[in-house]
Formats: structure tokens, sequence, C-alpha cells
């Protein structure tokens, strides 16, 4: 549109004519947006915003008297605020390129102010406080012509032929070295560490393989035996298997066989015997029997005979008393006293037959004969008598002593 003006976005339009910008600048800021601007009654100029550069390179002298050659770069621009476009639009609006040059100079000054204060070591090793310094002195100056700076980098420091800095860094430089030369040393120690590990690990390799390679070969040989050993084995275990087949068969017939002599023959012949002892055992408890029962007969019948027989046996004792000369002292109780010996001489006499009579029977009689009773023999009578009387005295008493008859009783 014809009269409206628009400013880039890194410039600042200063219009000059008319009334006064702020603070009696000679022209209005225009920064941002457009303006109608009539034409002959006004007149309108660009300032730029941009970043600009400026590089230094001065020679300065240390502290130590040592001469230096410093080079830096510092990064400036015109400040965002009115007031600094103002400055700067009154000083540099006609020739823009010498903001460079009069930065690049006034930092120079200000460079070789500080470096002489500084020795070789801090400026070497410390170069940001070097910076840093430079840039506080210089931040009213600058902004005094509306500039403002972003940055301060110095880029290299020479000391031309003296050596100072090399001589410096001599220590620093054998200390690297002789570290980089044990490094180098430990690396070389490390290869040569790991060629022989990894010769060894080869050499283990191929002996692990040789051994695996022998170990497959042995098996393989040790199937191929056994495949060739497999049919002999199998008809030897075929065989095997029906001898121990025909074994368990022929086993089972013998115990079948036992089993058959058991029932056939041991089993009736057991029953046999015990039908043998049963009967013999029958026959002999009842010949016991027989004989008990023969026995008591036998006690009964010679217990009768000699109940019968006892008056005769009484009577053959009275009759060794017949002719005998028997004085009786005592009367009536005398006589009781011989008959009671003539009585007790007849049991005794019974009690003995009883006990011969238990004997066996002599040899030429049958079972159940006895030999007939002597109640002679028992009495104790002489065989005739004449022999008796032949001994007796005037007295009536034997001249040679006592016989076997009755004695006499006084």
């Amino acid at each position: 549109m014809f009269g409206y003006r628009v400013p880039a976005p890194d410039e600042a339009m200063l219009i000059s004519g008319g009334r006064r910008g702020l603070g009696g600048a000679p022209f209005r800021v225009v920064t941002g947006h457009g303006k109608f601007v009539l034409p002959v009654f006004r007149k309108t100029r660009f300032l730029t915003l941009s970043m600009c550069e400026a590089e230094v390179v001065e020679h300065c002298v240390t502290r130590q008297g040592i001469a230096l050659k410093v080079r830096a770069v510092i990064a400036f621009k015109v400040g965002n605020d009115t007031e600094s476009i103002v400055n700067a639009g009154q000083r540099f609006l006609s020739d823009q390129d010498q903001m460079s040059v009069l930065t690049g100079r006034i930092f120079a000054g200000h460079l070789r102010s500080i470096i002489g204060s500084m020795t070789v070591e801090e400026i070497v090793t410390e170069r940001q406080k070097l910076a840093t310094e430079v840039l506080d002195t210089s931040k009213s100056e600058m902004a005094k012509i509306g500039l403002h700076v972003d940055s301060l980098q110095i880029q290299s420091i020479d000391d031309g032929d003296t050596g100072y800095i090399d001589a410096m860094s001599a220590p620093h430089k054998a200390a690297i070295q002789r570290q980089a030369q044990i490094a180098q040393a430990q690396a070389t120690q490390a290869s040569a560490e790991a060629e022989q590990e990894a010769a060894r690990n080869q050499a283990e390799y191929a002996r692990q393989t040789a051994i695996v390679q022998a170990q497959y070969s042995a098996e393989v040989e040790q199937a191929q035996a056994k495949a060739a050993q497999a049919g002999p084995l199998a008809d030897a275990h075929a065989q095997r298997e029906v001898l121990d087949a025909r074994t368990e068969l022929a086993e089972r017939a013998a115990q079948l066989r036992q089993q058959q002599l058991v029932a056939e023959v041991v089993k009736p012949a057991e029953a046999d015997a015990e039908r043998i002892r049963v009967l013999a055992l029958a026959e002999a408890e009842r010949m016991k029997i027989q004989a008990e029962a023969a026995a008591s007969y036998d006690r009964v019948a010679l217990d009768r005979m000699l109940i019968d027989q006892l008056p005769l046996i009484v009577k053959e004792a009275a009759s060794g008393l017949a002719g005998a000369n028997v004085n009786v002292l005592n009367g009536a109780d005398g006589l009781g006293e011989i008959a009671a010996g003539l009585v007790g001489q007849g049991l005794t006499i019974l009690d003995s037959v009883r006990n011969n009579l238990g004997s066996p029977a002599p040899q030429g009689m049958g079972q159940g004969e006895r030999e007939p009773l002597d109640i002679k023999r028992y009495l104790g009578a002489p065989a005739d008598r004449g022999q008796a009387d032949g001994g007796k005295g005037d007295n009536g008493k034997r001249d040679g002593g006592k016989g076997d008859g009755p004695v006499e009783i006084q």
C-alpha cells in the first residue's frame, strides 16, 4: 500500500520527520509492525537487529612479562529495547559495519588489561575466567553504544618463539607419553596374552575335538561290534529261553510226579499204618481190660476160697497143740490169749497165701491154673508127729532148741 512501511523481523524501522521519538530522539522506532509514512514529509531508515561478529587478534603481555598472541571472537547485536536501538542508531545508522570495528577495539583494550594481571598458567588453564572478566568489564561500555554481547570465546593463545607454553606442558607431555607408553605396553602385553590365550584355546579345542572324534569312533566301533554280535547273542538268548522253559517243564513234571506218589503210595501207606496202630492199641487195651477183669475175678475167687478154708487153717493150727503139754497160768484169760494167737496166726497165713497167689504160675501149668493150696506149709507143721515128739525133754521142752512147731506157753 502506498506510504505503508513494515520492518523485517530482525530490523528496526526509524522514522524521522514530524514529532520526535522517545526521550527526545530525532526519530521514532518501530519494530514488529508496520506504519503509514507520509512521503516527502517523513523519511524511513532501517537498523539491523541481527547477530554480528567481531574478531580480535591482540598481542598482550602477561604479569610475568611473557608476550602472548591472543585470538578471540565476540558475538554481539543491537539491544532489543528502544533505548539501545536509539543509541545504536545515532552512532551506526549511516555505517553499520563500524559496529564490529568499534566492538573489536573495545574488547582488545579490555583483553590487554586483564591478561596483564594474569600469569600464563592462569590464562592457559582458566580461559573461561578470562572471558568472563572481559565481558564484565566491557558490558557497561557496550550498553552505552546500544550493543549487547552474547558471548566471548578465546580461540587461541600463542607465545611465539619463547616456547614457554611448550616448556610448561613438557612434564604433562612426559607424563602423558609415559602413560601412553605404559598403556601401549599394557596393550601389547594384553595382546600377547590374548594371543597366547587364543593359542591355548585353539590347542584345547583341537584336543577336545580329537577326544570327541576318538569317542565317536569308539562308539561307532562298539555299535558295529554289538551289531555283529546281535545275531549270535539273540540265538543264544533264544536257546537259553528254550532250556529254561524245558527245565521249568521238567521241574513241574517232577513236582507233579512227586504229588502223585504222595497221593498214590505215601498217603495210603500212612493210612494203613495208622489203621494198624489204632487196631493194635485197641487190641492191647482189650487184653489189658480182660487181664484186669481176670485178675479181679481170681482175687475174688481166692478171697472166697481162703474164707472157706479159714476154719480148716485154724483147725490145722490148733491140731499142732494136740497132745502138747500146755500150762495155762491165768485161767480163762490165758485161754482167750491162746485162741487169739491162733486166729492171728490164721490171718497172717491168709495174707501170705494172697501174696504168693499173685506170683506167676509154675512151669507146666496153664494160664488160669494155680498150684494146690498146701495149708500145712504155711502153718509150719513138722513132717510127722513122731519126729516132733522125739525132741522133747521131761518138762515138755525141746532138747535141741526151738523147732518149727508150736512152743510151750509158760
